[in-house]
């Protein structure tokens, strides 16, 4: 197979994995949606553990396509969904919370 590069998107109601060439033309794209979280009016909140799961399903869905394998990838792009922030415990790599995501207006009245 060609070598192809990983582009790993996070986005803010989805994640999502393509497959590129070295020209920059899509082979193949994967995405999968997750819940949105409203505790409270104007928080807005993510499970951590979704959104990892949802990447690993899109990442093993292209790679398992038929367009290239593990092994064709020669780079990996990754972007993500601007000021989300996840706290995670250093000893377990576990989160301490749910991700508060950057539409969340909880903080509006020290900016």
């Amino acid at each position: 197979m060609a070598e192809v590069i990983l582009s790993i998107d996070q986005g803010t109601t989805s994640s999502r994995a393509i497959l590129f060439t070295h020209d920059g033309a899509p082979l193949v794209t994967r995405a999968q949606e997750f819940e949105q979280l409203y505790p409270k009016p104007g928080w807005v909140e993510h499970r951590p553990e979704e959104i990892w799961n949802a990447q690993v399903d899109v990442i093993q869905q292209v790679l398992k396509s038929g367009v290239g394998s593990q092994s064709d990838v020669v780079a990996i792009g990754i972007t993500n969904q601007r000021e989300t922030t996840v706290v995670w415990e250093r000893s377990t790599g576990r989160p301490v919370h749910n991700a508060i995501v950057w539409q969340d207006r909880r903080t509006a009245g020290y900016c």
